[in-house]
């Protein structure tokens, strides 16, 4: 085999290049290096001072919780306001049956149309609507009350959030107090085992509006009574002159409703009762 001849002179040639690469990094290595007696030793700062213990404070034995929901200006954001607005109408259903005249309407209505011997005409949904609507026009000194007191000052930013919650609660126990038994507040206030309250204004929330609801309901069954009172009578006749007249296979109700029909329109009954309702809440219970 022949060995491949390699000249004297590239070799020398090769070791040259290479010691002169390395002598460049060298230098280069060096000059980027920083110098030793360039580095200064940096002398140890003094020692601070420890700071004195502070004594501890006394601890509030409120137990209350502080929000502060208002934004730039004291008036609460936007986002704020809307929560509120999302929160009251979940709950409005439950305030709408427990603080208002909602519940007593509507069940004079339902026990008037079950006198007349019509038990699905008008419909729940219309009689609900009536409620409401009539509810809206006898709670309206309230509601603007509570918008004047409570929601304008709030909006403001004259009034936090728990004030305003306060603000609005007087004038609805100014309205269910003037309609509430001092019988049912006492029975209320015997089932939760407190003492009695020393005045009307000293009653609280949670005694109050379950004995609203029930004078509202002993005030809606006493109207029903009235009611039904006269419709009974027109039973009785027409089921007293079915079996003289030997007519037991007829029903009586077949005769008796287009007579109480005919009573209910001549006496323009729901505009006595809507009237009456009405009239109920201008006084006491």
């Amino acid at each position: 085999m022949s060995r491949a001849f390699v000249h004297p002179r590239s070799w020398v040639q090769a070791v040259v290049v290479g010691v002169l690469l390395l002598t460049v990094l060298y230098l280069l290595a060096m000059l980027n290096a920083a110098p030793a007696h360039a580095i200064g030793v940096m002398a140890p700062a003094d020692p601070l001072e420890p700071t004195p213990p502070t004594d501890p404070s006394t601890p509030d034995t409120g137990g209350g919780v502080n929000l502060t929901v208002n934004g730039l200006g004291g008036t609460p954001s936007s986002s704020i306001v809307t929560l509120l607005a999302v929160t009251l109408l979940s709950v409005a259903p439950a305030l709408l049956l427990m603080m208002t005249s909602f519940t007593k309407i509507f069940v004079v209505l339902a026990m008037t149309r079950n006198a007349i011997g019509l038990p699905t005409i008008p419909p729940n949904q219309v009689l609900a609507g009536l409620a409401l609507f009539l509810s809206l026009f006898i709670m309206s000194p309230t509601l603007i009350d509570i918008n004047t007191t409570a929601v304008q000052p709030f909006l403001n930013g004259t009034v936090d959030v728990n004030k305003a919650f306060e603000l609005a609660g007087t004038p609805l126990r100014q309205f269910m107090l003037p309609h509430t038994r001092e019988a049912d507040i006492a029975l209320m206030t015997r089932a939760a085992n407190r003492e009695n309250p020393e005045s009307p204004d000293a009653v609280p929330m949670l005694t109050l509006i379950p004995a609203f609801m029930i004078s509202e309901l002993r005030a809606a069954f006493i109207i029903g009574f009235v009611i039904f009172i006269p419709f009974l009578i027109i039973d009785l006749v027409v089921s007293s002159a079915l079996m003289s007249m030997g007519m037991m296979m007829l029903p009586p109700v077949m005769i008796s409703l287009p007579f109480k029909i005919l009573l209910f329109i001549l006496v323009d009954g729901w505009g006595l009762i809507i009237t009456a309702l009405i009239q109920s809440y201008s006084g006491g219970p």
